[in-house]
């Protein structure tokens, strides 16, 4: 190994590695080390050069290597004190990743070395560790980024008209047929996987993790993987499993074929905690980069704030913790095209100091007036399980929200739990209560029925009980309250009416989706009725159980999907930016929503009081406050029943006008609704607002 290598000062921006054609520059954040040095590798992976970093400013140490080449791998050994009682952690025999790596070469291979302690050591993570973890470690990797775009740009949907579709690279199309390539960006927007979704008519993917993440050693010595990808770290990498090849490019062409078929890409991102997990994790990069400034610390700073459930927490008051956040995210929208984010346990990134959630904490204000990503669509996760972690309905716009009540209430409402009419009219009507404040948009809410974390929609109708022993915890991970239902039998079943009814219920809960103020979002898999054996943890199943299982897709489901999405894109009273609070609109002094019973009569306080009220009827119209130039529509009657049969009486609609059975759960062909005011038991029937033929013309 040679020590002396020429190097020059360089500039401390930006951080990370920069290639300008005639070298690299160096750069790197840590306010306590004492020093950095900076370990080139050949491409078999061997260290050939150690490079001390030649100059700091303001806790950036940098230096400019020439001749340096995109392909070249590094890493760091940083120097400082290992302090755990003072919050220290560094290791110079640990070789670390570059926080701002743009490519990686694999990932850690599991090895004690990797522990900046003595794993076993009787004096625990207090103990030195003095091995080695180079031969374990992936190697960052230099890289020019520049892709040529041509013509694409942000397609900039609007939320009203945005349909979510959660994904995960590998689980999507590992099994499709006729695709080249399967568990790769190149397979995810291939054209078979194009046309699947251009025709279901969703406009947004939203990625399971796809930024460098580990599979947790637990995991590995279970025979098991992180399938999901909730342990990042590496903030700007793509996932290197999901690569056919090495390079980045992939990515990025994945990102263009989206835009040309009208998708956008939105990510789930984790930046409330890293991989690197608790004081008895591993040392990969961060830990060794600077433990006290990356991380929040507890008040004995030998151990972490563990708000998240992983382990530890990333400190967003510290402003290198936030420009590195920052950073990533702008990198993602700028370099590599993406359209949004779905952050994962926001409320960690809305704590301070203190620990306390604060809507206008330093993250939430810096994301919201930063001139690139204010303009993207920004979602969160309202919630972790640190202290007051539940914070639905308090994020400051343009957040939307995953919406749990949402989905806790539609699945009550369809199971037939008792008192869950006015729970399900709040859904149905953008859940006000929680969203309507402070400007925030009734597209805000996003409602979903399913998510990765949870049954399937086949299975939420097919399974009591989670069925999890595949994971190896004793079935003791995932949800046990999940609000399913059998329908009669635990498990598949031949029973024709069993499966006629799971099948209605489905279609109950698509169509609830679909037809209510918010945003929807949709579970990959769902529109074909895949199924996950009853589990509802599939976080380290990469394999049958947990990829999209395309041979026994079901085509009939996949068309009725098709048809409650284009409906919803049809008729804009569906999809409104305002909120509905039956409110006399100007143009015709009409209230704007009106909750109705079976006879037509409004809903008395009784009618909502009453436990066993198993119907839910909306008559909607524009809100009260809509402007002139928005897309307009007279009136839409929604009958949701989870009740026994009944017959409905019609409101009263202008002079020439009259309503029209547009949509129907129970039909064969939902649009083909029959021409009654009959409600089968268990369906939903739509009713439109439309002229006798002829009747305007001759007004």
């Amino acid at each position: 190994m040679t020590e002396n290598f020429l190097i020059e000062a360089g500039v401390p921006f930006p951080l990370g590695a920069t290639w300008d054609a005639g070298g690299v520059n160096f750069a790197i954040f840590s306010r306590h080390a004492t020093g950095v040095t900076l370990c080139l590798f050949d491409e078999d992976g061997a260290e050939t050069h150690l490079v001390a970093m030649p100059e700091r400013e303001g806790h950036i140490w940098y230096g400019y290597v020439p001749g340096l080449r995109p392909g070249q791998q590094y890493g760091y050994r940083v120097h400082g004190p290992y302090a755990p009682e003072e919050g220290h952690r560094f290791n110079s025999h640990k070789l670390l990743i570059d926080p701002y790596a743009k490519r990686l070469t694999g990932h850690p291979i599991w090895n004690d070395a990797l522990f900046g302690f003595t794993v076993g050591h009787e004096d625990g993570d207090l103990s030195f560790d003095t091995r080695d973890s180079a031969p374990f470690m992936p190697r960052s990797v230099v890289v020019d980024s520049m892709f040529d775009w041509g013509d694409d740009a942000p397609l900039r949907r609007p939320m009203e008209r945005t349909v979510f579709y959660e994904a995960h690279v590998k689980g999507l199309t590992m099994t499709h047929p006729g695709i080249q390539q399967p568990g790769t960006y190149l397979a995810m927007s291939s054209p078979p996987m194009l046309d699947h979704l251009t025709k279901l008519g969703v406009t947004a993917v939203e990625l399971l993790p796809v930024q460098a993440f580990i599979d947790d050693r637990f995991l590995v010595d279970r025979g098991l993987r992180n399938y999901w990808g909730y342990m990042t770290y590496g903030f700007f990498a793509p996932e290197p499993r999901y690569m056919a090849g090495a390079d980045i490019a992939e990515f990025q062409r994945m990102v263009a074929q989206f835009h040309t078929a009208g998708i956008e890409v939105i990510l789930d991102v984790v930046y409330n905690h890293t991989a690197e997990g608790s004081e008895l994790g591993p040392t990969l990069a961060f830990r060794g980069i600077d433990n006290a400034s990356y991380y929040r610390l507890a008040e004995d700073p030998r151990y972490y704030v563990n708000d998240t459930g992983c382990g530890n927490t990333l400190d967003l008051d510290n402003p290198f913790t936030l420009r590195m956040v920052m950073d990533s995210l702008r990198y993602w929208v700028e370099t590599m095209h993406v359209d949004g984010f779905r952050f994962d346990l926001a409320t960690t990134l809305g704590r301070t100091g203190n620990g306390a959630f604060d809507r206008d904490g330093p993250f939430l204000r810096a994301i919201r007036q930063d001139p690139v990503l204010n303009r993207v669509k920004l979602i969160a996760e309202p919630w972790d399980v640190g202290p007051g972690g539940y914070q639905l309905g308090a994020f400051p716009a343009p957040f939307g929200e995953w919406n749990d009540r949402f989905r806790d209430d539609t699945r009550r409402f369809w199971r037939g739990d008792g008192g869950m009419a006015k729970g399900m009219a709040a859904g149905l009507s953008g859940s006000a209560p929680q969203f309507d404040h402070d400007g925030r948009a009734a597209t805000a809410s996003v409602n979903l029925l399913t998510a990765h974390d949870g049954f399937t929609l086949a299975d939420l109708v097919s399974y009591s009980q989670k069925r999890n022993a595949a994971n190896g915890e004793d079935n003791r991970d995932g949800h046990s309250d999940n609000h399913s239902d059998n329908m009669g039998h635990e498990g598949p079943t031949d029973d024709a009416d069993i499966r006629a009814a799971r099948i209605r219920r489905r279609r109950n809960m698509i169509a609830t989706l679909m037809f209510s103020q918010g945003t929807p979002l949709l579970l990959a898999g769902d529109e074909i009725g895949n199924g996950q054996d009853g589990n509802n943890n599939t976080y380290c199943q990469d394999g049958p159980i947990g990829w999209i299982d395309w041979a026994t897709r079901d085509d009939s489901f996949m068309d009725f999907c098709r048809a409650a999405i284009a409906f919803r894109a049809a008729h804009p009273i569906l999809r409104q930016r305002r909120f509905l609070h039956a409110r006399e609109r100007l143009t015709d002094g009409t209230p704007d929503l009106f909750w109705r019973r079976p006879d037509g009569a409004e809903m008395t306080q009784a009618d909502w009081d009453d436990a066993d009220y198993p119907l839910v009827i909306a008559e909607m119209r524009m809100a009260s406050n809509t402007p002139g130039y928005v897309d307009r529509e007279d009136a839409i009657l929604a009958v949701l029943n989870r009740g026994p049969d009944v017959d409905i009486a019609l409101p009263d609609l202008p002079s020439g006008d009259h309503w029209v059975r547009r949509f129907d759960t129970a039909a064969d062909d939902p649009t083909d609704a029959p021409d009654s005011t009959a409600i089968a038991a268990d369906s939903i029937a739509v009713f439109v607002s439309e002229p006798l033929e002829g009747a305007r013309d001759a007004a």
